[in-house]
C-alpha cells in the first residue's frame, strides 16, 4: 500500500506493507487525515518515533467486526491493553502499555490502511463530512481544557498560540466564558479566532498583567509556560497543551510566589467533539487551508509547516 514513512531522518513516499489485523481489531480504509503539530514535531525527533505518521483521519472499517464493516469512523489514539491499573481506574489514556498511533509504537494514518483496536473506534453521523471529521482528535484535545479546568462565565481567559489547536481551543471556550483573548503571530490566522468571537492581540503588542484567571500555552513552544506565567494571576491556572521535541528550561518560581496551578492537558473526549460538530457549536469550515493527494504527503508536510497555514489535509481515497 501507498504510505508516508518517517525512517527517522526524512519522510518518504513508501510502498509500504499492508497493516496486519490483530485480535479485536480492524481494517480501516483511510478517507481524509489531518498534518498535526505533532506531526512536524516527530520530523525534529519527538518521541523517537519510526513509521507510518498521521494521528487524525477518517476512514471506513472494511475489515472487523460485522457490526462495524462499511462504518465511517474516526479513533482514538490511544491503544491500551484494559489490565493495568490505570486503564482499571478510567485513566485508560495513561495506560503504561500503551502505543500511541501514529506517535509511540504503531503506524498511523497516512497510508491507504491502518489498523486499529475496535475498541477505539467511533462512528462519524452524517452531519459531519469528511473535513470536518479529520478535526474530531485535535477538537476532543480542546474539550479536554473543560473536563480539567472548572471556568466561570465571568473568567478572563488567554490563549497563547494562533495555531492549529490554538484555533480549535478558542471555539471550545468561547462557549464557556466571555472575555477570550487569543495571542498570536499571524494576521490571517488571529482574523479566523476573530470570525467566532475572540478577541486577538499581536504577541509583539502583548503586555501580559498577570491578571488572566486561566492561560492555555498552545504555541508550542518551550517559551509558552514563561509567557503564561507572566499572564496568569495569583493563584490562577496554566494549562499546558504543548508539545516539541527537545528541552526547554524556565525559572518555575513564579508559580510557587503565585500559587499557580498547572495542568497539563493532553487527550479528550471524543463524543464530545463529534456532537459539537454534529450540530454546528463548532464551526471548523474555516481552518483548512490546503488539500493535497497521498501521493503528494511530502509537500503537505512541508506546507504545514509554513507560517500562514492551519490545517493541511492529506486525501488518501478521493
Amino acid at each position: 500500500m501507498l504510505a508516508l514513512v518517517f525512517d527517522g531522518e526524512a519522510a518518504l513516499r513508501n510502498n509500504y506493507s499492508a497493516p496486519k489485523v490483530g485480535e479485536d481489531e480492524a481494517l480501516v480504509g483511510v478517507r481524509t487525515a489531518g498534518v498535526c503539530s505533532t506531526d512536524l514535531e516527530m520530523l525534529k525527533g519527538y518521541m523517537n518515533f519510526r513509521g507510518v505518521l498521521g494521528h487524525e483521519f477518517v476512514g471506513h472499517v472494511v475489515e472487523g467486526p460485522k457490526g462495524w464493516q462499511g462504518k465511517r469512523v474516526v479513533a482514538e489514539i490511544n491503544c491500551v491493553c484494559g489490565r493495568c491499573r490505570m486503564c482499571k481506574s478510567g485513566l485508560s489514556n495513561h495506560c503504561p502499555n500503551r502505543t500511541v498511533i501514529g506517535i509511540d509504537g504503531r503506524d498511523g494514518g497516512f497510508a491507504e490502511y491502518v489498523s486499529l483496536p475496535v475498541g477505539n473506534l467511533h462512528e462519524v453521523p452524517a452531519a459531519i463530512s469528511d473535513a470536518e471529521a479529520v478535526f474530531v482528535e485535535p477538537l476532543a484535545a480542546a474539550f479536554q481544557i473543560v473536563r480539567q479546568v472548572r471556568f466561570a462565565p465571568s473568567d478572563r481567559v488567554v490563549v497563547l498560540g494562533d495555531g492549529r489547536l490554538g484555533q480549535l481551543i478558542v471555539r471550545v471556550l468561547r462557549l464557556h466564558v466571555s472575555e477570550l483573548v487569543l495571542v498570536g503571530k499571524h494576521p490571517s490566522k488571529m482574523e479566523a479566532a476573530q470570525k467566532v468571537g475572540a478577541k486577538t492581540v499581536a504577541l509583539a503588542d502583548f503586555r501580559p498583567c498577570a491578571g488572566a484567571d486561566v492561560v492555555v500555552d498552545a504555541t508550542g513552544s518551550p517559551s509558552g509556560l514563561e509567557l503564561a506565567m507572566r499572564a496568569v494571576r495569583p493563584r490562577g491556572t496554566i494549562v499546558l497543551k504543548s508539545t516539541y521535541a527537545g528541552e526547554g528550561a524556565c525559572n518555575l518560581a513564579p508559580v510557587v510566589i503565585g500559587e499557580i496551578t498547572i495542568v497539563g492537558s493532553r487527550c479528550g473526549p471524543f463524543a464530545d467533539a463529534i456532537d459539537a460538530l454534529a450540530d454546528r457549536r463548532v464551526d471548523v469550515s474555516g481552518l483548512v487551508s490546503e488539500r493535497f493527494a497521498l501521493c503528494e504527503a511530502v509537500c503537505a508536510l512541508r506546507t504545514a509547516n509554513k507560517p500562514d497555514s492551519i490545517k493541511v489535509l492529506i486525501d488518501v481515497q478521493c
